[in-house]
């Protein structure tokens, strides 16, 4: 961080020319506040749940979950997905330790359904929340779930 709030410094002070430099001091403080509140932790989880999203098949998990609105059978997944099942198993456990999914086990049967994380990242994905976090029933999309919930079919309720 050292090297970064010199250059920071340098910058500050060319752009704000005549600014003195307590306002250069007062920005930077700024700055050191603002990434202290993200902290290297938070983004390393962050990218995480990010990063078990950025596969085919994980993402194709979380959408059906998702769209499901209820838990799902290893079997029922299995079916949409074409991977063995250990690529399957591997697959929800990423999921589920990016904190995506939760499974269970139902007597021989192990069922997983969606977190609100993953319905709220599919939600925004899917461009029907606005940059302020509100629904937007008019997002124009190509998908035949707009005008609805995370593709669930279940209409969004205007405000």
């Amino acid at each position: 961080m050292a090297h970064a709030t010199r250059r920071l410094r340098r910058y500050l002070e060319d752009e704000l020319e005549e600014c003195r430099s307590e306002d250069v001091d007062r920005r930077l403080a700024e700055l050191d506040t603002l990434e202290a509140a993200l902290g290297a932790d938070r983004v390393d989880a962050e990218l995480d749940v990010l990063s078990a999203l950025a596969a085919e098949t994980r993402y194709t998990l979380t959408r059906v979950l998702v769209a499901a609105g209820e838990e799902l059978c290893v079997c029922e997944l299995n079916a949409v997905v074409d991977v063995s099942e250990s690529g399957l198993s591997h697959a929800l456990s990423t999921l589920a330790d990016a904190g995506l999914v939760t499974g269970r086990t139902d007597g021989r049967w192990r069922k997983y359904r969606a977190t609100n994380r993953a319905v709220a990242l599919v939600t925004v994905l899917e461009g029907s929340v606005d940059v302020g976090g509100r629904i937007d029933a008019d997002a124009a999309t190509d998908d035949p779930g707009a005008g609805t919930n995370a593709g669930t079919g279940a209409a969004i309720e205007d405000e």
